[in-house]
């Protein structure tokens, strides 16, 4: 069930053209989620999150990205929760980060799109060289290529890697 209010002032452009919209949805091994989401129609400002309907604990999952059947495991990563893929990226908490549900290989897709981005704009040559070989890393991981590693930590126990192969533990 979704709810939408339309109309809304934009924080951005102060246009009354933004869509505020709240869904609810069950997520098989992670219980009832709301999905929160504003999207301006006249500046095109968006912004996302996710949260449980439960309360739960702060955690980490960690999870060795292997083969082609696991670029289809389910992520659920709120606003509040930091990504880290080692020796290529961290996606940090904060009032631009996004919640979103999607599976390893959308994230993956996120993070080369990010990198593409950042490599567009560099023009330091060593810099240069180091984002190709991180793109070429990401980009052999989702053609089950090359293994890497994701790990979510997340204080509000709104993120989640769904699946057995991913080690839950308690965030320190």
């Amino acid at each position: 069930m979704a709810t939408e209010l339309k109309n809304q002032q934009c924080p951005i452009c102060n246009e009354r053209k933004l869509t505020l919209r709240e869904e609810e949805i069950d997520i098989p091994h992670f219980g009832k989620t709301f999905i929160f989401s504003m999207t301006c129609e006249g500046c095109g400002y968006r912004k996302a999150d996710v949260e449980s309907a439960e309360q739960k604990q702060p955690c980490t999952y960690t999870l060795d990205v292997t083969d082609e059947k696991d670029l289809n495991i389910r992520i659920v990563k709120s606003g509040e929760a930091m990504v880290k893929i080692p020796h290529i990226m961290t996606i940090e908490p904060g009032p631009s980060s996004e919640g979103f549900i999607t599976n390893v290989e959308g994230l993956l897709d996120r993070v080369k799109k990010v990198l593409q981005s950042t490599l567009d704009a560099e023009e330091e040559d060593s810099n240069k060289k180091k984002l190709k070989n991180m793109i070429k890393k990401v980009s052999r991981a989702m053609a089950a290529h090359e293994s890497i590693k994701i790990i979510i930590e997340d204080k509000t126990g709104n993120s989640a890697i769904i699946s057995e192969k991913a080690v839950k533990g308690k965030m320190s």
